[in-house]
């Protein structure tokens, strides 16, 4: 049996029934404090807050199991190595179907989710060719997505729902040779177009690995600390942080949808109050979304005094967002130390690096023409500067190295290629095509991210290479220009997005385009005053003027399932006729 799954089982140890929540809540010193047992996951905030311990979780998982193996529905048995996709939106029915399908010797696959204004019928065609292309022999269907089985029905996909796997959890026992350390566990869909997908294969190694080094690095405390979530679950960072880690070692999670976020931003910190939240994490741009939410809220309503780690990561960091949250937050005893910035991605299952926990955000400024020009990241003393978040040195057991574009190793504050190894990074991605191996014959796998290695061997990252736009020489990061385009008035916050131009017959160098969003984008008079001070900003801040600035309606800019801005699309809607 793998690490991975035997760390599982041992953190089911114990036992206690479903309860509703103290009222007003847990508070910090009430359960799981000291007892094992009662440690597991709050789900159905805010209507029907239900409390279920690890151990009762695991029951279920062994009935959902049996059922698995056994087979029914007209669906066969799920046979060690199989895959599995998993359509399901409810974190309680979740956790115990992922830990059915580990328990089986399956791989998980969560897949994209349609939404109210997705097609149906070219969800459908591309979810087909997902699941020929990790050769999933069935789909698990769950809530809120029960009524997409006459879909599945008619285009012949296999699938059980998940209520109806009621097999006996005391007829079922795990094969102790159910699963090895090279089989896979997971397997990630990578955020972009479902049109061509690509998984991550994460194996139960890199899974054990990635969990023990992000626990090592936060300093969890699986007795006092509860974790608070409303990440989607078929994102990296909902499934594995936000699921995966807390039902493997045993520690407390309060974890609702991200409907009920997006519906209410307030509501997370109102868990953390509520809950004592010490954990919990998002995308820059939840932060930004939140700090506008509690300044709406009145002084004594909320207490975040309990939260130590705010996890950033997932998207460039905002220093600018991060600041506004932390002011905001101030009130109701949030502690600037909490923000902990981190990098990561699917390829090593989540973490890459942690900045230090209690320290909050620490920005490293460098010299402008030093980093463009030279590819060098000296510190700034006089003139133009750029500031990038330190993201911390990298978790135990990944290396990080810089190489230039011949591949020698950059030394300290050399800009480059950031390239990792060790047991979390995966061995390879699942293709259309096949698979495709993803480290070098000593083991280095190319992130494709561009960045540099400060004194201390703390990771700091300036861009995506392949968006990285070249003028006059100089090397310019959209995430400058992003930022400083997203400080003019009428910019809807997140919602900004500049995109490399390369040259051509209509254009004799290399150029930028901007796109932003507006409420008023139907006004002409407010669209020419807002592209008027979005190149104002941009060359301001980098000296450099966008060919182009597209003022677009709310919702224009294209995204991936996991709520991210895609440059290449949007490159493609600006130069499309």
């Amino acid at each position: 049996m793998s690490r991975f799954l035997a760390m599982m089982l041992e953190s089911a140890a114990g036992s206690g029934p479903a309860t509703a929540p103290p009222a007003g809540g847990a508070r910090r010193g009430d359960a799981p404090e000291g007892d094992r047992s009662s440690r597991g996951m709050t789900t159905g905030e805010p209507h029907e807050p239900l409390h279920r311990s690890w151990a009762e979780i695991h029951r279920v998982a062994r009935g959902r199991a049996d059922a698995l193996r056994r087979g029914g529905d007209g669906v066969e048995g799920l046979a060690p190595g199989g895959a599995v996709g998993v359509l399901a939106g409810e974190p309680a029915a979740i956790a115990p179907v992922a830990q059915a399908v580990w328990l089986c010797g399956g791989s998980v696959t969560m897949l994209h989710q349609p939404t109210p204004r997705t097609d149906l019928a070219v969800w459908a065609v591309d979810t087909i060719e997902v699941l020929r292309m990790i050769d999933a022999r069935m789909v698990l269907l769950g809530p809120p997505f029960d009524a997409l089985a006459p879909v599945l029905a008619e285009k012949g996909v296999a699938f059980r729902t998940i209520d109806s796997l009621g097999g006996d959890p005391d007829a079922f026992t795990p094969d102790a040779a159910v699963a090895g350390e090279d089989d896979t566990a997971l397997l990630q869909l990578t955020s972009g177009s479902t049109a061509t997908p690509k998984a991550v294969r994460i194996t139960h190694a890199n899974l054990h690995a990635n969990i023990a080094g992000m626990v090592e690095a936060a300093k969890l405390d699986i007795e006092r600390d509860r974790m608070v979530s409303w990440l989607p679950l078929f994102h990296d960072m909902g499934m594995v942080g936000f699921l995966t880690v807390p039902m493997t070692v045993g520690l407390d999670l309060v974890s609702v949808t991200p409907t009920e976020f997006l519906g209410r931003p307030r509501l997370w910190a109102e868990l953390i109050s509520k809950y004592s939240g010490t954990v919990t994490a998002a995308p820059n741009f939840a932060y930004a979304v939140l700090a506008r939410q509690l300044a709406r809220v009145d002084d004594g309503e909320l207490d975040l005094s309990s939260l130590r780690i705010a996890l950033n990561g997932a998207e460039p960091i905002d220093p600018v967002a991060v600041t506004a949250f932390t002011d905001a937050g101030a009130r109701f005893g949030l502690r600037p130390e909490s923000v902990l910035c981190a990098y990561g991605m699917a390829e090593t299952a989540l973490g890459v690096s942690f900045a230090p926990v209690e320290t909050g955000l620490s920005t490293d400024v460098v010299d402008a023409e030093a980093l463009e020009l030279h590819r060098s990241a000296t510190p700034a003393t006089d003139g133009p500067s750029r500031g990038f978040p330190e993201l911390g040195p990298p978790l135990p057991g990944i290396e990080v190295r810089v190489v230039d574009g011949e591949g020698a190793v950059r030394g300290t504050r050399g800009v480059g290629v950031l390239q990792l190894r060790g047991e979390a990074v995966t061995p390879g991605y699942l293709t259309v095509d096949g698979p495709v191996a993803t480290r070098d014959a000593d083991g280095w796998f190319d992130t494709g991210d561009e960045g540099y290695l400060t004194e201390a061997g703390a990771v700091v990252v300036c861009g995506r290479r392949k968006d990285v736009i070249i003028m006059g020489g100089r090397n310019i990061y959209p995430t400058d220009i992003e930022r400083a385009a997203g400080e003019a008035d009428g910019v809807r916050a997140g919602n900004v997005v500049a995109v490399r131009l390369a040259a051509g017959p209509d254009r004799h160098r290399e150029s930028f385009a901007v796109a932003v969003e507006a409420r008023e984008s139907e006004n002409a008079d407010v669209v020419k005053k807002i592209r008027a001070e979005v190149v104002s900003r941009v060359v301001s801040a980098v000296g450099v003027r966008p060919a182009e600035v597209a003022v677009l309606a709310p919702g224009s800019l294209p995204k991936t399932p996991s709520g991210k801005l895609r440059r290449a699309a949007t490159g493609d809607l600006l130069t499309t006729p």
